[in-house]
C-alpha cells in the first residue's frame, strides 16, 4: 500500500478518533463514576506522555495487573499510542508463574491495582521490569497513576503503527506446560472489531455491559473495543457478580454484553431472573465453552436469544457467530464464519471433510495471531503453511454450512473404542432439576479403557445416585455415552475466563 494512502488502524487510535468526533458522548461507567470519550482520551494521553518520558517506546511492553478498571483501559490505549505492546495478566497467578510471564514477554513497566501489588512486590527482585506504577492509592516503591496523570500533558506525536505491529500479547492457559504468549497484531484486533461490528448490531446507543476479566480475550476483544470503534458506552464491572450483573442490565438498559455459559448460567439461578426486566438487551453473546442447549431455553423465556459464538485467544477471538434469527432453527451451532474469516473441519491429514463428519476446527483469516512469543515451534506446531489456524476442538458443519463444536480433542472420552464427546453429555445431564453444574471427563478404567466419569455439583440439599443419572440421561443417550461412575462436590473449579479446569477434576478423582 502507497505510504500516502496507509489509515492508522492502530488500537491507539480508537478513542482518540472518537473524542474528536463525539467528545462529550458516555465511554465508560464504573462503579458511579462515567468518563467521556473526551475524559477518557485525556487520561489515557497523559499516561501515554508519562511512560514516554519513562523510557517506553516502540514494541516495548507494558503490563496490568489487577481486577477490572478504567486504568487496564487506559494502560493499554496509552501503550497503543506508543506503539508499543500491552500485556494484560492474569490476576490469579501465582508469584512464580507471574514472574515467568513478566520476563518471558519482557515486561518494562507495570501497573497495577492495590489488591496486586502484595503480588508483585513478592517476586520483584527476580523481574526485568523498571517501572511500577499503582492504579489506585499505591504503596511503597510504587508511583501513584493519579500523579502522573496530573504533572504531565498529553502526548504531543502519537505512533503510527504498522498493520503488523504487535498491540497485544495475550498468554494463554495452558493447562500443561508453560503458557505461550499469543502475538495479536494491530490488524488482528481492526479485523476482529470489523468482524463483530459485520455481525452484532452496534452504535452510538450501544450499551455494553463487561463482567468477564478483561485479561481474557473474551471480556476484552468480543464486543468491548467494537462498542468503543462504534462509540457506544462500556458498563465495566471489577468482577462478575451474577445478582449484580441483573441488577446492571436494568439499571443502564444495557443492550449488548458477552459471557461464558457459567456465568449466563449463575445469573439464571438467581431468584431475580424470574422477574428481570431484560427489555433493552438485543442480543447476549456467550462464548469459551460448548453451551447447554436448557441454558438457551432458559433465556429465551426471557424473550432473550443467547447467540453463540466460536474463537480462541490465537483467532482474536471471533471466528464464527450465530444470529439470533437462526438460534431456534439451529440450537447448539456456533454458527458461520465471520465475514472476514473462513472456517474449515479437516481431518489428521489437513483435508477437509465432509458435512456432518467430525474433524478438527481449523481458522484462516487477518484476525489469527502473528504466532506465539519466542515460539517458533509452537507456531509451526499451530499454524500450517497454508496457513490455517489448528484449534484444537473438535466440530463438524452441518449441510446448510453451520458449525458445530462439540468438544476439546484433549477432553474427548474414548470409552470401549467409541468416541464420546462430554459437551454432548453434560449438555443432557444439565436438563436434570437436581443438577447445578456438571463435567463429564474420562478416567482410567480396565475394561473400558475409559470410564464415562460425571462429576456434579448438586442443588442445595438434593441427593441423586449414578442409576438415577443413568435413567435420566439414558432418554437422550446411547448407552455407551452414559456415566458410568459419578462423583458429587461443592462447585467445579473454574479458571478465571469460567471454564472448567477438568484436568484437576482427572487429578482429584483418578484411582492413581
Amino acid at each position: 500500500m502507497p505510504a500516502h494512502n496507509y489509515i492508522d488502524m492502530g488500537l491507539g487510535r480508537i478513542i482518540a478518533r472518537q473524542a474528536e468526533l463525539c467528545p462529550d458522548k458516555r465511554a465508560l461507567s464504573f462503579e458511579g463514576t462515567t468518563l467521556t470519550y473526551a475524559g477518557l482520551s485525556g487520561r489515557i494521553d497523559r499516561l501515554a506522555e508519562a511512560l514516554e518520558i519513562g523510557g517506553i517506546g516502540r514494541h516495548d511492553r507494558v503490563g496490568f495487573l489487577g481486577f477490572n478498571h478504567p486504568a487496564f483501559v487506559e494502560t493499554m490505549f496509552a501503550t497503543g499510542r506508543l506503539g508499543a505492546t500491552f500485556v494484560p495478566l492474569n490476576y490469579r497467578l501465582t508469584a512464580p508463574e507471574l514472574a515467568y510471564i513478566v520476563n518471558d514477554a519482557g515486561i518494562r513497566a507495570i501497573v497495577a491495582d492495590d489488591a496486586h501489588l502484595a503480588l508483585i512486590d513478592d517476586v520483584r527482585a527476580d523481574l526485568v521490569t523498571e517501572r511500577y506504577i499503582a492504579s489506585e492509592s499505591g504503596g511503597p516503591g510504587w508511583e501513584s497513576l493519579d500523579d502522573l496523570l496530573a504533572s504531565h500533558e498529553p502526548l504531543a506525536d502519537p505512533v503510527v503503527v504498522e498493520p503488523d505491529d504487535v498491540a497485544l500479547l495475550m498468554y494463554t492457559s495452558g493447562t500443561t506446560g508453560r503458557p505461550k504468549g499469543a502475538m495479536l497484531s494491530h490488524a488482528n484486533i481492526f479485523f476482529n472489531n470489523v468482524n463483530v461490528l459485520s455481525l452484532i448490531p452496534m452504535g452510538r446507543d450501544t450499551v455494553t455491559l463487561v463482567v468477564a476479566p478483561l485479561f481474557h480475550i473474551g471480556g476484552l476483544n468480543v464486543n468491548t473495543i467494537a462498542t468503543w470503534q462504534a462509540a457506544g458506552e462500556i458498563v465495566l464491572h471489577r468482577n462478575f457478580d451474577s445478582l449484580a450483573a441483573l441488577k446492571a442490565i436494568e439499571e443502564h438498559r444495557v443492550t449488548s454484553m458477552f459471557a461464558v455459559p457459567a456465568m449466563y448460567l449463575f445469573m439464571s439461578q438467581q431468584p431475580e431472573f424470574a422477574n428481570a426486566d431484560l427489555s433493552s438487551v438485543k442480543g447476549l453473546c456467550v462464548g469459551g465453552a460448548p453451551v447447554p442447549e436448557p441454558l438457551i431455553k432458559a433465556y429465551l423465556t426471557k424473550g432473550v436469544y443467547l447467540s453463540q459464538g466460536y474463537g480462541l485467544t490465537e483467532t482474536a477471538p471471533i471466528a464464527t457467530y450465530l444470529r439470533p434469527e437462526f438460534t431456534l432453527a439451529k440450537l447448539g451451532s456456533a454458527g458461520k464464519p465471520a465475514p472476514y474469516t473462513d472456517v474449515a473441519i479437516m481431518d489428521l491429514n489437513g483435508e477437509q471433510v465432509p458435512p456432518g463428519e467430525r474433524g478438527e476446527v481449523c481458522i484462516k483469516g487477518p484476525n489469527v495471531m502473528l504466532g506465539y512469543w519466542n515460539r517458533l515451534d509452537a507456531t509451526r506446531a499451530a499454524i500450517d503453511v497454508k496457513g490455517w489456524f489448528h484449534s484444537g476442538d473438535v466440530g463438524y458443519a452441518d449441510e446448510d454450512g453451520f458449525i458445530y463444536v462439540v468438544d476439546r480433542l484433549k477432553d474427548m472420552v474414548i470409552s470401549g473404542g467409541e468416541n464420546v464427546y462430554p459437551a454432548e453429555v453434560e449438555s443432557v445431564i444439565y436438563d436434570h432439576p437436581m443438577v447445578r453444574e456438571v463435567a463429564i471427563i474420562g478416567l482410567a478404567d480396565e475394561r473400558w479403557g475409559e470410564a464415562v466419569t460425571a462429576v456434579v455439583a448438586l442443588a442445595d440439599g438434593e441427593d441423586l445416585t449414578l442409576e438415577e443419572l443413568r435413567d435420566f440421561a439414558s432418554r437422550s443417550l446411547a448407552r455407551y455415552k452414559l456415566p458410568n461412575r459419578l462423583h458429587t462436590i461443592p462447585a467445579l473449579p473454574r479458571n478465571p475466563a469460567g471454564k472448567v479446569m477438568k484436568y484437576l477434576l482427572r487429578e482429584q478423582f483418578s484411582d492413581g
